[in-house]
């Protein structure tokens, strides 16, 4: 296997203050990393923080926080105050977010998503090297900021890339790649466009059942958040370059229309299956293993409800 093998924190059950003890137990079992996300749940730093004192010695990463909900000055503070905390172990997983995240939640204005995740990529090299930053980037500009206590080990940044233009600056520019929904298959499409040298990083939703289980059952819940996500334009616009544009077609059409209940049932088993990784323990590692075998550096698991068995005994179940 890898040598990197991620959990998501924290666990979807439960809340932060509530996962330290599944938190505490993940380096015993095996896992190598633990990596947060930021909806409209946890914050993408606390869990973090509190898991560089609850598991030391873990890679700790954020996947992702987005560049348009702070300034580039807290960005950097938030960042070094991280890598103080987990010295060398820290990864800062940046993105463009979507347009409900940023402007429908947050008041912000979701333009020119590229250009402003190159522009907070190259302040945050600068800002967290300790430099004084007076410079004029294309979406912001920053007047005389330099970080009090700059990291003594900055840390690795990595972008949140799903087609080509910005896979590649991830892997000119920045230190690894994060996707997100995508096949083992997909896998290799995504690795011919960083080459063999950058770290790919991917958020791997896994459902684990009891042998025997109803596939269905979890089919369905899994519709419903392939359909929350895939209609988002920039998954929708990833999963148009896979070549999966066509099959998912009537889910959009029906989505647009308004219609939630055949958008479910527009999406095939076969999408559900390559899309979401499920079945018993057994059966989800051997899954998990050929998304390695493609070429993934670094899953991230994602254990979600759906079948009889509790997350925290997924969790186990899942360790390498």
């Amino acid at each position: 296997m890898t040598q990197n093998w991620g959990m998501t924190i924290p666990f979807h059950d439960r809340s932060l203050a509530q996962s330290r003890e599944l938190i505490e137990e993940l380096p015993a079992l095996g896992y190598t990393d633990a990596w947060s996300a930021e909806v409209n749940g946890v914050d993408g730093f606390v869990p973090l923080a509190m898991a560089s004192q609850w598991a030391p010695g873990m890679r700790l990463g954020s996947a992702i926080v987005p560049v348009f909900t702070r300034g580039p000055a807290l960005l950097a503070m938030q960042a070094a105050t991280l890598a103080d905390l987990a010295p060398g172990r820290f990864v800062l997983g940046i993105g463009s977010s979507s347009p409900a995240i940023v402007e429908r939640w947050n008041a912000g204005e979701f333009a020119k998503p590229y250009a402003r995740t190159r522009d907070t990529l190259r302040f945050l090299r600068k800002a967290l090297a300790g430099e004084k930053v007076s410079e004029a980037y294309e979406t912001f500009h920053v007047k005389g900021f330099k970080l009090d206590r700059p990291p003594e080990n900055p840390p690795r940044i990595v972008l949140a890339a799903l087609r080509p233009r910005m896979l590649r600056l991830a892997a000119s520019e920045a230190d690894g790649a994060i996707t997100n929904w995508l096949s083992p298959d997909d896998v290799r499409r995504v690795r011919a466009e960083i080459g063999p040298d950058t770290e790919l990083i991917a958020r791997l939703f896994v459902c684990v059942t009891e042998l025997g289980e109803d596939a269905d059952k979890v089919r369905e819940l899994a519709r419903w958040m392939l359909a929350s996500y895939l209609t988002v334009p920039v998954y929708a616009a990833f999963h148009d370059w896979l070549g999966r544009g066509e099959v998912l077609r009537p889910m959009h059409e029906a989505w647009a229309a308004g219609d939630r209940q055949a958008a479910l049932k527009a999406i095939p088993d076969e999408v559900v299956d390559a899309l979401v990784v499920h079945g018993d323990a057994e059966t989800c590692r051997a899954r998990i293993q050929q998304y390695v075998d493609n070429g993934l550096d670094t899953p991230i698991l994602a254990p979600i409800p759906g079948g009889k068995v509790p997350l925290a005994e997924a969790v186990r179940a899942l360790a390498p």
